[in-house]
């Protein structure tokens, strides 16, 4: 079954700073936004909404995976 994947759900320990940060850090709030566009896209693709090549679809979840990450180390650092 495909699911979306928020990060509210991915870093649940997270669940208040994550809402704070994009209220407050407008950098945090792009990573997070770019995050659940990506993520959409690859719900889209996988629920067969949207036709794309394997290609394409991998690549976006390499760049969900590197969203992830870099927004992983801001909620680590703040």
């Amino acid at each position: 079954m495909f699911r979306k994947h928020p990060l509210t759900e991915e870093f649940p320990e997270f669940a208040e700073k994550i809402h704070t940060m994009k209220v407050e850090d407008e950098h945090f709030k792009k990573l997070y936004d770019h995050y659940d566009e990506v993520d959409h896209e690859i719900y889209r693709i996988e629920s067969d909404s949207e036709p794309a090549s394997d290609e394409t679809a991998n690549h976006l979840r390499i760049t969900r995976l590197r969203l992830k990450d870099e927004i992983y180390q801001m909620l680590k650092e703040n």
